[in-house]
């Protein structure tokens, strides 16, 4: 396990939704899953404790603590996209995988987690400053999911 790790609570869902972030991202991998040694307040004995993986190069354990604690969105997961189709297809399967669509990127996953699908295009514009980054944040106040060429538009003016 990495010095530094990302816990993520879960019901009981941790192995399932590092499943699909290791199928999604590319850097991403399940790299280990523990089962719990004995009964505990929200599980069995043999059931999926904890999950090692890793999203996009950093390191997350996943685990399953029951229901007491739910995600939201003070923690998300940004991920940085070269253009549309890349955008689309993260958009995606977070989203057509039991997730919601949220504004100026952002999107949730059916446990929860948010994710911030964000085309450099954008954070290149922002980055700028000025009149350019105005443009581009005005055009992406109105978005749910990015668009990458209104986004281009806008910066040009």
């Amino acid at each position: 396990m990495a010095k530094n790790t990302i816990c993520l609570w879960y019901d009981k869902d941790a192995e399932d939704a590092a499943r699909l972030y290791a199928a999604t991202f590319p850097d991403s991998a399940v790299t280990a899953v523990h089962r719990a040694p004995a009964d505990y307040p929200s599980g069995k004995a043999g059931d999926v404790l904890t999950v090692e993986f890793t999203v996009a190069g950093v390191a997350c354990l996943g685990l399953n603590g029951g229901p007491t604690f739910k995600h939201n969105e003070s923690f998300s997961f940004q991920i940085a996209t070269d253009d549309q189709e890349e955008t689309d297809r993260y958009w995606n399967a977070i989203v057509g995988n039991g997730g919601q669509e949220s504004a100026c990127g952002w999107c949730k996953d059916k446990w929860g987690v948010s994710w911030q699908i964000t085309p450099r295009v954008l954070t290149e514009a922002l980055a700028i400053g000025g009149a350019e980054a105005r443009r581009a944040f005005e055009a992406m106040m109105g978005m749910t999911k990015i668009d990458v060429a209104a986004i281009a538009a806008a910066r040009r003016g």
